[in-house]
């Protein structure tokens, strides 16, 4: 971390002093930003966006240059891996990710595991090693992944769902076959997040988006279980410095004792889980990452900071803590409303520590 001019998120993470509490925001660098949007049409599709490492180093560092944060993120999308793996991504206007081959049978499971989806991706690594350079030690870059049980659900689905239907009469009908797939797919994740430290991220976070549809045992199992293994090939890694590893389940608030027993460094939480509940269940095992309503942003610059002040109560005193909103920030938000949440994090944060 010496060479980092910031380093107040690793830190935190790794449950070391601060001075005040350090902030990222989820989607940070997004369609909320005008700056974004010219970059996205620049690039003609959201795809291309993503695999041009230029223009994924150009949006990952916009946010940086509008609002002091405390940490980057590799511009990417979470579906990366089924790309890679032939599945046939594309985008369609208001209705989000589709796949032209899902996963419908055994034979298509068998096929992807032949694969090696790393050998396809190397535009990532490229783009994390860009950003890093053009960093230059301002502030730590976080890579991701999506986890298995969430890459799943749309390699299944074929695009996004409320139901499930598929991947959960998987689950119950065939669960050896989706079972075959989850161990893929952690294979393929604990790849594809080591070569992103190889090349220069200096924490990494899975996100399971569709972790909290599951039923307690379900989620143990088909979630968690896969996402275990990956943090335990991560933690094996020998890197310089230490490399935080952030778990993000929404909807996963039931489930925080269990995920903390993983050997992660830190949880997120959505804003239905209150920060000082959660830190109580998970003691001082991990730093908590989270919570504010991204909606709060809608909200006058008074009702922020209250919003603000009331997470940061809760949390309490001492290290450990990343503010961040619960999800990703929403499109329509006005960005100057990001300057007030920010600012509101630096001002009142340093009560809540002891100086460094």
């Amino acid at each position: 971390m010496s060479d980092l001019q910031n380093d107040l998120f690793l830190r935190a993470l790794l449950k070391q002093p601060v001075e005040r509490t350090p902030l990222w925001i989820m989607r940070q660098a997004g369609r909320y930003l005008p700056e974004y949007r010219a970059t996205r049409k620049r690039a003609g599709d959201f795809l291309t966006l993503c695999k041009t490492p230029e223009l994924a180093c150009e949006v990952t560092l916009q946010p940086l240059d509008r609002y002091e944060l405390d940490a980057a993120i590799l511009f990417s999308d979470i579906l990366t891996i089924p790309d890679a793996m032939g599945l046939g991504l594309h985008f369609t206007e208001g209705e989000g990710p589709k796949f032209s081959n899902p996963i419908t049978q055994i034979d298509d499971v068998n096929r992807i595991a032949t694969l090696e989806p790393i050998n396809d991706l190397g535009y990532v690594f490229d783009a994390v090693s860009l950003i890093k350079k053009e960093l230059h030690g301002r502030v730590p870059l976080i890579g991701f992944s999506g986890s298995p049980w969430t890459l799943a659900t749309y390699m299944v689905e074929g695009q996004t769902s409320r139901e499930f239907r598929k991947i959960k009469t998987m689950l119950y009908k065939e669960p050896q076959m989706l079972e075959q797939l989850l161990e893929i797919l952690a294979k393929s994740v604990a790849d594809y997040l080591t070569a992103q430290i190889r090349a220069g991220a200096q924490a990494v976070m899975i996100f399971d988006t569709w972790g909290g549809v599951l039923s307690r045992e379900a989620y143990l199992k088909f979630s968690l279980f896969p996402m275990k293994k990956i943090v335990e090939k991560l933690l094996q890694l020998k890197t310089e410095t230490e490399v935080p590893v952030i778990l993000f389940t929404k909807g996963g608030g039931n489930w925080l004792p269990e995920m903390a027993a993983t050997g992660c460094h830190g949880l997120g939480l959505d804003w239905t889980t209150e920060i000082d509940h959660a830190r109580s269940l998970v003691g001082e095992k991990v730093a908590l990452q989270g919570n504010l309503d991204p909606a709060v942003l809608y909200g006058s610059d008074k009702v922020i900071r209250n919003e603000v002040n009331k997470v940061l109560d809760k949390f309490g005193q001492g290290s450990g803590h990343v503010f961040n909103l619960g999800h990703g920030i929403q499109q329509f938000v006005d960005p100057d409303k990001l300057t007030v949440l920010v600012d509101a994090v630096k001002e009142l944060s340093p009560s809540f520590h002891s100086p460094v």
